[in-house]
């Protein structure tokens, strides 16, 4: 098996090689070829295929140059008002390397940006649209002030469905020679929910234990519990089976290293296929996110758990 990450190994470096997203790229596609693009938003849920996109247009509008006409900022990097006005000025002001008449600069996670960062950029962005053009990438739109938003032509990128994540699964188990069954595809495909990043990232891991991926690996190298096993906890506890349910969830989560917070979304997404009433499973889900809220301000995460499993309790006696 090659070194090298599968995520860049397999990044699509042509427009057709996009398994989803068809609509968005076919516009953006139009803006390339006509060498004049405006300012691009593009919004949605992770691993979806902003950061390719971004870079898939520079590629196709450099050619070999890309590089010295491509700025990237990402998360890592300092998002204040000084980055703003001095690294991002500075490049913008610059003339671009070929006959394109402007570079590009991609700010992947704007929504990162602090609020005076993004006036500072609203500036920017307008005084050298001549010389440079901006790709904003971020997963909520809504972070972005309006006065940006408004300079941007925003498209919003959906997470691929079952067929699309099955195709990428299909192209990359038949490049690097592996073997996977159907429920192993179901399982990564209920890990990601239509992530693609994640999605390579879970088949390389496995790959590297067994060219055979089965349902168990994907579940153990994804180190999140089969939902089958969630299932039963809460059967357990609608049945009133309180400190059988508690014993089941704690091993649960010691043998799988699972965080509260991961716990509380399986048990979110496994209510919905439980067979009880449509209203008791919309009691428990608003519970799942009070139980989720108490976590992330820093409750007990046992403490919090015990409480959900009894609350499911309650409502398998109502």
């Amino acid at each position: 098996m090659s070194e090298k990450i599968w995520i860049e190994k397999f990044r699509p470096k042509d427009w057709d090689e996009f398994v989803n997203q068809k609509e968005i790229v076919e516009r953006v596609k139009a803006f390339v070829e006509a060498k004049n693009i405006p300012h691009l938003l593009f919004a949605g849920p992770p691993g979806v295929g902003k950061t390719t996109l971004a870079l898939l247009i520079a590629r196709k509008l450099y050619g070999n140059n890309w590089k010295g006409n491509f700025l990237d900022l990402n998360a890592s990097d300092d998002r204040g008002i000084e980055v703003i006005r001095h690294k991002v000025k500075e490049f913008a002001r610059t003339k671009p390397i070929g006959d394109v008449p402007f570079k590009v600069i991609f700010l992947d996670e704007a929504d990162a940006l602090t609020k005076d960062a993004q006036q500072a950029l609203r500036r920017i962005m307008e005084n050298y649209a001549d010389v440079c053009r901006f790709i904003l990438s971020c997963n909520y739109s809504s972070k972005i002030i309006e006065p940006i938003q408004s300079r941007c032509t925003v498209f919003r990128f959906k997470p691929l469905s079952k067929e699309d994540v099955f195709k990428v699964i299909d192209n990359i188990t038949q490049k690097e020679g592996l073997v996977i069954d159907k429920n192993a595809k179901e399982a990564i495909y209920e890990i990601s929910q239509g992530d693609v990043r994640r999605t390579i990232n879970i088949l390389q891991a496995a790959s590297v234990i067994n060219k055979n991926i089965t349902e168990d690996l994907i579940y153990d190298v994804a180190s999140l519990a089969k939902p089958k096993e969630i299932r039963e906890i809460l059967e357990l506890a609608l049945k009133g089976n309180f400190l059988e349910a508690k014993r089941k969830l704690v091993e649960t989560m010691f043998n799988y290293g699972l965080s509260g917070d991961d716990v509380v979304k399986q048990i979110q997404r496994e209510i919905w296929k439980l067979d009880i009433d449509e209203i008791k499973k919309v009691e428990l889900v608003e519970y799942c996110g009070e139980i989720e809220f108490r976590l992330t301000e820093g409750s007990n995460e046992l403490i919090q758990l015990d409480a959900l499993i009894a609350k499911i309790c309650l409502a398998g006696r109502k």
